[in-house]
């Protein structure tokens, strides 16, 4: 049964990867790096400072949770423990692979990029979903930082997809913890 899963991710990878074109081998590279999005990281944590400035601690300490969850589930659990190797990595697929930039470290399940992005995404969205309108545009995002990862060759559908469930884990986690500690009621 899982080699037949595997055999099915190799396949869709494949597919996804394999669909590129000029345009998004521009914009793809530029849609994983997380330096990119430092302007609208800094902007989510002043809206969600701004929200409740009494509770600015408890957002910090919050968001330095969040991150440390979802990366390490995905980073220093899994993939040390799961050891599946990046589709740039992976023998049976030399040749095969669009590779953009860089392959990044041997082992690739789960996806940290995924697992942060989405976690950033559900917990702002559960805290400011009735303070901003358009942040359910995060999930969107968040699912085009995922797909950016299988495009640029390092990651295979599995592996976002997994992070992708870890970040949401994470999202819903901290938020239910911070409406806990802080006393407020969940919306």
């Amino acid at each position: 049964m899982i080699d037949r899963l595997e055999q099915w991710d190799q396949e869709l990878f494949l597919f996804l990867n394999g669909a590129h074109n000029s345009l998004f081998d521009f914009l793809m590279p530029r849609i994983s790096d997380k330096y990119v999005w430092i302007p609208l990281y800094a902007l989510l944590l002043y809206w969600l400072i701004k929200k409740d400035q009494r509770k600015w601690l408890y957002t910090l300490v919050s968001i330095g949770l969040l991150i440390l969850i979802s990366d390490q589930i995905a980073s220093g659990f899994l993939k040390p423990t799961v050891e599946r190797l990046r589709p740039c990595y992976e023998p049976l697929l030399e040749g095969k692979v669009h590779l953009l930039k860089g392959c990044g470290g041997q082992y690739g399940f789960a996806s940290s990029h995924a697992s942060n992005s989405f976690a950033i995404a559900i917990f702002c969205w559960l805290m400011l979903r009735d303070h901003v309108k358009l942040i359910w545009l995060l999930l969107p995002w968040a699912a085009l930082v995922a797909y950016s990862r299988v495009y640029l060759g390092v990651h295979y559908p599995g592996d976002v997809i997994t992070g992708m469930l870890i970040g949401v884990f994470a999202g819903y986690l901290i938020y239910f913890l911070f409406k806990r500690f802080t006393g407020e009621k969940n919306s």
